[in-house]
């Protein structure tokens, strides 16, 4: 059986399981939430979310909690920023570029990203990773926006401290460093058309990318006290 029979095979199979509803799973597990998980329904196999709540919870890493916005991050990446630009010499800073590197090298070729269809969450994120190779993207801005997020969530009272978490926020910031494709090219008289495609930021494509961030940055976190690092933010004026 060829790969693409069995997709179909696969994807049959979950279309019929969902179209039989379970009436065990009544209720959404967000608390508050009176709708049924989707596995109640005809909408899905979820046992744990309603759909809204899913869709949440792929997009940002928590069923309740939205993701940072840029301006509420901004002064963690700046105080990350200039800490590795101080301690660029430092042999954990080292050790996390050298990571990073090894993540652009190991992604394999450039993939335009209207050419992504069919490929799986994990070769959608090598996709990510070579596209940040090819922007010629600094490692050290992989790494500040793991710091910062590090930073946030630690100065956040009501922040998910759940890995998922963490790792989807990350990823969701360096998604966007270099995160379409875009073309232009003219048309005769017609003028210059542009083509701008732009990869879906959600799902385990981020827990796959957020999970590689982490790994590369275990050690420079592990010895780096991230307290000190957040002092240094709110005697700049930066904390929020």
């Amino acid at each position: 059986m060829t790969n693409w029979a069995k997709k179909r095979e696969r994807k049959n199979e979950v279309k019929q399981r969902a179209a039989e509803p379970s009436h065990m799973f009544s209720r959404c597990r967000v608390v508050g939430c009176g709708n049924p998980a989707r596995a109640g329904t005809e909408d899905g196999l979820d046992t744990r979310f309603c759909r809204h709540h899913a869709d949440h919870y792929s997009r940002h890493g928590s069923p309740y909690r939205r993701s940072y916005m840029a301006k509420e991050l901004a002064p963690y990446r700046k105080t990350a920023n200039a800490w590795l630009e101080a301690n660029a010499e430092d042999q954990w800073v080292r050790n996390a570029v050298d990571r990073v590197e090894t993540l652009y090298g190991a992604a394999g070729p450039h993939i335009e990203a209207f050419r992504l269809r069919g490929l799986s969450p994990e070769g959608r994120s090598k996709a990510a990773w070579a596209r940040l190779r090819k922007a010629k993207i600094e490692p050290r801005r992989v790494i500040a926006a793991w710091i910062a997020v590090e930073m946030a969530i630690a100065a956040d009272p009501q922040a998910d401290r759940k890995s998922e978490y963490k790792r989807v926020q990350v990823a969701k910031l360096v998604h966007r460093m270099a995160s379409g494709t875009h073309k232009r090219w003219e048309t005769g008289p017609g003028g210059v058309r542009e083509l701008h495609v732009y990869p879906r930021s959600r799902g385990r494509v981020l827990r796959h990318i957020g999970g590689d961030i982490e790994e590369a940055t275990a050690l420079l976190i592990e010895h780096v006290a991230l307290p000190t690092l957040a002092i240094s933010n709110r005697q700049n004026g930066d904390h929020r």
